[in-house]
């Protein structure tokens, strides 16, 4: 089985590469950019690159996009080019190679302003269920791919899971105020309550769906850390966020004075990452839990595959006042 591996220079596609040849499966990367991962260098926008490079292939995991960090930089256009109409190129020849198995790549980005509710109101509790409302072109772009995924699973019976996946990214914040007042890693540890994954369990992810679409036929899943919480807590989540985590884990505010970290005071959403435990058999090992039982035994959360890759960046420049431009 040849599998097809978009976005093979970014941080995902690399993960990806790297755990398909540590299995010793046949991979074969594809990004605009060279890399020590990426076996043809071309645009998937690009039809006849991408007809080419699905030549004998039975499987795809699509994860190569442009980015929120590049909504700064690039124009609207460009925006539909790579995420719709790269996607819509891979999506035709997978269709036309007969390939097995698809994954898309998303981002709880998607949602937009239902991750937002008004400050009285409780923390945003977010399933698939949940309708996104796109606030910026990277969501609306990514929210237009997947509806391209959906009818061609329809209509031409190419099996397509999509993946919603929450931050896993190992940069800053782009948040001024957030650097401020966290470091990288402590904001990291507290996104695992709520809006984030280690990036091997975001990989194994991805396998699993691959493995499971065959027999899904479509499917739209958040991809998450597990939250400890449940929809009974979102009141207290956006009042005072340490309380419901001091019931939960007695001992975190301690383990947390002992390294100099804070705990969030307010939390405004949950992703809830239920249904691809459920259906995709996904058991992510990296979760709140797991960083309190580190910092007990004074070890790194995050992954040694998180570790390796580092921070990539979304630019070729370095920007003065944060890891990339934020857009007004």
């Amino acid at each position: 089985m040849t599998l097809l591996v978009t976005g093979s220079a970014g941080h995902l596609g690399e993960a990806l590469v790297r755990q398909l040849r540590a299995q010793g499966r046949d991979v074969r990367g594809v990004d605009i950019k060279p890399s020590a991962f990426t076996d043809h260098v071309g645009s998937i926008a690009d039809e006849a690159f991408v007809r080419e490079a699905m030549a004998g292939v039975t499987g795809v995991i699509h994860s190569a996009t442009l980015h929120k960090p590049h909504v700064a930089t690039h124009s609207k256009r460009q925006f539909v080019d790579t995420n719709v109409a790269g996607t819509v190129a891979l999506l035709e020849a997978a269709v036309a190679h007969g390939v097995k198995a698809f994954v898309f790549t998303s981002t709880t980005s998607a949602f937009g302003a239902a991750l937002s509710p008004a400050p009285s109101e409780p923390a945003a509790w977010i399933d698939e269920d949940v309708a996104p409302i796109p606030k910026n072109i990277y969501g609306a772009t990514k929210i237009a791919a997947e509806g391209m995924c959906e009818l061609v699973a329809r209509k031409d019976r190419l099996p397509v899971i999509v993946l919603r996946t929450s931050r896993f990214f190992p940069e800053d914040d782009d948040n001024a105020g957030v650097r401020a007042e966290y470091s990288t890693q402590n904001m990291q540890a507290n996104e695992l309550l709520y809006r984030r994954a280690d990036i091997e369990d975001i990989v194994s992810a991805h396998l699993l769906a691959l493995e499971k679409a065959p027999g899904l036929g479509f499917g739209r899943y958040i991809v998450s850390a597990p939250p400890p919480f449940t929809r009974d807590d979102v009141a207290a989540l956006r009042v005072d966020a340490p309380a419901v985590v001091r019931r939960l884990f007695p001992d975190a505010e301690p383990l947390y004075k002992d390294k100099g970290w804070k705990l969030l005071p307010s939390l405004d959403r949950v992703y809830d990452s239920n249904r691809a435990v459920r259906d995709l058999g996904w058991q992510p090992r990296r979760d709140f839990a797991f960083v309190l039982e580190c910092l007990r035994r004074g070890e790194e959360f995050r992954s040694p595959m998180a570790l390796a890759i580092g921070a990539k960046g979304y630019h070729d420049e370095v920007f003065e006042h944060g890891p990339y431009p934020v857009s007004p």
